[in-house]
């Protein structure tokens, strides 16, 4: 039933910072979320997950009773999903890490067959030593989570639209609380900017461990949707004056200092590394992304609730 390893994943993304968490981490922001979807709100979500081409998959051999849970806690690893060549029933371009030409960021649903790897993340650029900074490509997860909350509030706007923006906003608001989303540090070493941790290393090359891949797999590695279930009911509640923050930039604004106070503290050095990390930064590291994942998940609930009709 569930195909899409981390293995897999890790071997086709590792090149890129165009995901954000495991599967694991994922599921447990959607989890979080339905916990917290009113009634009215799960009915109508569960109609239009309906029509994601993998709603099939999703749901095989899962009692009927939880049906709707799974699919919604699933949908959340979709855009990741497309990316690979199994686990998905429709194939998908991918047209690049940056944003090219007018097809970069449009909205028509599921007719639409590019990866669009550059919605998940934002590059909001910093320098510790004075090296000269790139603003972030548009478009970018800010941009489309600010489309497609629109589209899913607007009475004008297809069913199999407001599906794919549904299942895209699910990911995305996951993506923009992983600190290293939302984060380019730009250094003597790396004029271009380290895209999200992706060109510092932890191990010697050609080790594939980056310091981007180690935040994504803090919630951990499962690919089962019940087992993030259970990790997600296991999640203190988030402080409520934070949850009920409704305003994208201000998610991205949070994770940017994150970035900067934790993804980047010692031992992680200037440069592209090797670094070894120790006790005291991984516990940090984990305290930090658990407290995103929950946010995460309330405010994907609230922004559900106040906007899809």
């Amino acid at each position: 039933m569930y195909k899409n390893t981390v293995v897999l994943l890790l071997l086709l993304l590792s090149a890129g910072n165009a995901r954000a968490w495991f599967s694991e981490g994922h599921m447990m922001v959607a989890e979080i979320a339905w916990q917290s979807l009113t009634a009215a709100s799960r009915a109508r979500v569960s109609v239009l997950l309906r029509r994601n081409p993998d709603h099939d998959l999703w749901v095989r051999g899962v009692p009927a009773d939880r049906r709707d849970e799974i699919a919604f806690v699933t949908a959340a690893t979709w855009p990741d999903a497309i990316k690979g060549s199994e686990g998905h029933a429709l194939e998908y371009t991918n047209d690049g890490e940056r944003p090219r030409g007018p097809d970069a960021g449009r909205n028509t649903g599921y007719q639409d067959r590019l990866q669009h790897r550059y919605w998940h993340f934002v590059d909001t650029p910093f320098s510790t030593d004075g090296t000269a900074l790139e603003p972030p490509a548009t478009p970018n997860a800010e941009t489309q989570i600010r489309t497609f909350e629109a589209a899913i509030a607007s009475r004008d706007v297809g069913e199999d639209v407001k599906s794919y923006d549904l299942v895209w906003l699910e990911h995305l608001v996951g993506d923009v609380h992983q600190p290293l989303h939302a984060a380019s540090r730009f250094s003597r070493s790396l004029r271009r900017g380290d895209r999200g941790g992706n060109a510092v290393m932890l191990c010697r090359r050609p080790c594939r461990n980056e310091l981007h891949l180690f935040w994504d797999g803090i919630p951990g590695d499962s690919d089962d949707p019940r087992e993030a279930i259970e990790a997600a009911r296991k999640l203190a509640r988030p402080d409520a004056r934070a949850a009920a923050i409704g305003d994208e930039h201000v998610w991205i604004e949070e994770s940017f200092a994150v970035a900067k106070r934790y993804a980047y503290e010692a031992p992680i050095g200037p440069g592209s590394g090797p670094y070894a990390l120790d006790g005291r930064y991984e516990n940090d590291a984990r305290a930090q992304a658990m407290q995103r994942i929950a946010l995460a998940g309330v405010r994907l609930a609230n922004l559900i609730n106040a906007n899809l009709r």
